[in-house]
Parts: structure tokens; sequence; C-alpha cells
């Protein structure tokens, strides 16, 4: 694996480089890793790294409102596109995909059956659509366009769904975060015995992980109905 790679970043037409080490730099991307000095190879700023060509301070100015290297660094580490090594491409595009594929399972379902579809029928689906993952780019930002070239393959639907939810008093408080976590409490009733009526809404996809958390928490004893 080469020790070196770029950043490379436009502006207005504009084009700045810098050189990285490869992993330290993913990590730095991908919010692992914090400290710029374990990622730049040198703190220099090239217009064109392979030919060694620099910017002026008036287009550092420019694009940048400093001449601080570091600080040029740091935006051009954060926003311009790193150049992966193939390992680190395949691995990211693995993860970016699993992460793809859990928003889905986590936010659509069959219209069908109003539950969702198992992760490995929408990998599945994804292969047989042929969809191509940019390891680069957020989940929200790619997600729109994937589902709806999976549509084709799978009924996919985005809908919410609102459970009335009786929880008993000794496990209340504990199911309390768990409610709050997984969607939009939009009632709360404590009750005098110190049980808690609720009413949360969610994605319907969600509603099985919903009711097996309640469940583990409360040993079964929680209800849970879906509104009409």
């Amino acid at each position: 694996m080469a020790e070196v790679t770029v950043v490379k970043y436009s502006y207005e037409g504009e084009k700045f480089e810098i050189l990285v080490k490869p992993d330290p730099a993913l990590d730095y991307k991908l919010g692992k890793k914090k400290d710029l000095s374990a990622v730049l190879v040198s703190d220099e700023i090239y217009i064109d790294s392979s030919k060694g060509t620099k910017p002026s301070t008036e287009k550092l100015l420019k694009a940048f409102k400093t001449e601080d290297k570091t600080e040029i660094a740091q935006k051009i580490l954060e926003k311009g596109d790193l150049n992966l090594t193939t390992d680190q491409r395949r691995k990211m595009i693995d993860d970016k995909k699993k992460q793809i594929v859990e928003f889905i399972a986590k936010t659509y379902v069959d219209p069908r059956t109003h539950l969702p579809h198992p992760p490995l029928r929408i990998e599945q689906a994804m292969k047989d659509a042929r969809v191509s993952v940019d390891p680069q780019k957020s989940v929200s930002d790619q997600v729109k366009d994937i589902v709806e070239n999976l549509r084709s393959i799978i009924p996919l639907k985005s809908e919410n769904i609102s459970l009335e939810i009786t929880i008993p008093a000794q496990y209340a408080s504990q199911s309390y975060a768990v409610l709050k976590s997984a969607g939009s409490l939009k009632q709360e009733q404590w009750q005098n015995n110190g049980s808690l009526k609720a009413i949360l809404e969610i994605p319907a996809a969600a509603r099985p992980n919903v009711i097996d958390r309640l469940g583990s928490i409360t040993k079964g004893s929680a209800t849970v109905e879906v509104m009409k």
C-alpha cells in the first residue's frame, strides 16, 4: 500500500491538493481521528502535487480566507476528495452498503404486509438493480435514488405508524428511554400506580425492533397495539 495519497479540493475552478497518509486520512474523514499532524505528510498546499506547483497567496486567501497552512489543510481534508487505495475503497463501499441496507430495513416496509424486508432481500435487490454505492457520500445523500432503483425489484414504502403502549410500573422508567430513542412520543400518561401509557409514532419498519426491545425489558408484560 502506498505511504502517501492525495486529497483534492476545488473552489470556483481553482484546484488545491495536500499529501496525506492513506489510513490516518481515512480515519480522519470518518471522524475516528482528530489529530491533523498524524495525517499530513507535510503542511504544503499544492495546485498539482505531482509537479510540485503551489498556489499564490492571493489564491489561498480567495478560496480559504486565510493563508494559515494548517487551517487550509484541515479544510481541504474535511471538504475534499480523498484518493482512496483499492483496499480502502472496497472496505468503505462494503461499510456504506451495510449502512444503507440497515437504513432501508428500518425506514421502509413492504406495502402489502406493512413489514420490513429482510436485510438479505434488500442486499439481493441492490445486486439485481446493479446499484452503485458512493463510499464518500452520506447515506442520506444517496438512499433516495437507491430506493427508486430498488422499487422495480421489491415494493418499498416509507410510512409511519402510531403504537398505543402500556408499560407496567416496575419497568416504566427503563422503557421510557427506549420509547424516547425509538420514535416520536405523541402522548405520555403516568398512571397513579406508576405504570405508563404512551402513544409512540415510529417508521412502520421499526415496529418489530421496538416490540422486541420492550418485550425484553418488561419480560413480555408490555402491551403494544397499532392504532388505526
